[in-house]
């Protein structure tokens, strides 16, 4: 029972495709992120090289994963008995940093356990999150007034502007890459306005598939036009596109401090898969 690392996103892709796949929605992050290094490169979400592990049993199955992609946390699947302290033990035999850890509540405070007897670094809870999957779209009955709309490379100053703010009212989980970020939506439709009398009221974006499900992000409303039904809209409008566009189902992920957005996506037909947490790890105290 052991920990292969590998910096080889094609090969990583190769070994665990299918054991990710085989739970894509608890592993959609991970499945994201993997097929985009593998189709991108290296450098596609940074200048660092990627970080990619499984852990084998004895019967020599792939039987849990982790991805790194710095500055970014750790993303780890499920941990079998011992592969959270194996994991902490390799890559601090490595001198390999890490910010933190991103995944299931459980693996998520496992891993930070290790770590942090490994290092003598502490873990801080930087966000709490939920995963949703979509069983049966529900758009607001009566929707509010407006339409929906693509966005286009002629929204890019507004799409920057309002990929900012949600990062900055989100929480870091990474740097900002609002630019990154929108010219891989663009690419292919992924970002769509609510618009009312003309004007973008609300913001929801959506990825391509991965393992056969898409995921929603960001949704976005400016604080001043929140409370009218137009991120619930806007989300409803990406979900259908997501599923019209071939995806198999759809998914998202919701920060629990915000009850709003909770009951307002369990409105649209989403119902809760599993709880996640961000742990940002921090220098021993003296």
């Amino acid at each position: 029972m052991a920990w292969q690392l590998t910096n080889d996103a094609g090969a990583y892709l190769a070994t665990v495709g299918g054991f990710l796949r085989a739970n894509a929605a608890l592993n959609t992050v991970m499945l994201g992120v993997a097929e985009t290094l593998q189709a991108r490169g290296p450098a596609a979400f940074g200048d660092g090289a990627p970080l990619c592990g499984w852990w084998t049993g004895p019967d020599g199955a792939v039987g849990a994963a982790c991805l790194q992609t710095p500055p970014y946390p750790m993303l780890l699947t499920a941990l079998p008995p011992g592969a959270a302290a194996a994991l902490a033990a390799d890559l601090t035999g490595r001198n390999h940093p890490l910010p933190g850890v991103n995944a299931a509540a459980g693996p998520a405070a496992a891993f930070a356990a290790a770590w942090a007897e490994r290092t003598g670094q502490t873990a801080e809870m930087g966000m709490r999150m939920r995963l949703y999957e979509l069983r049966r779209l529900v758009p607001p009955d009566p929707p509010p007034p407006g339409r929906a709309r693509t966005a286009a490379e002629a929204d890019r100053d507004l799409l920057l502007a309002w990929l900012d703010a949600f990062h900055d009212e989100a929480g870091p989980i990474g740097p900002r890459e609002s630019q990154r970020a929108v010219d891989d939506r663009l690419s292919f439709g992924g970002l769509a306005f609510w618009e009312h009398a003309g004007t973008p009221v609300s913001l929801a974006g959506r990825t391509l598939p991965a393992g056969g499900l898409a995921r929603i992000g960001p949704v976005y409303t400016p604080p001043e036009l929140r409370g009218r039904g137009f991120g619930g809209a806007a989300t409803a409008a990406v979900s259908q596109a997501a599923l019209d566009g071939g995806a198999e189902g759809v998914v998202l992920f919701t920060d629990l401090a915000n009850p709003t957005s909770n009951t307002l996506y369990q409105r649209l037909g989403y119902h809760p898969v599993s709880d996640f947490a961000v742990l940002t790890f921090s220098a021993p105290h003296p």
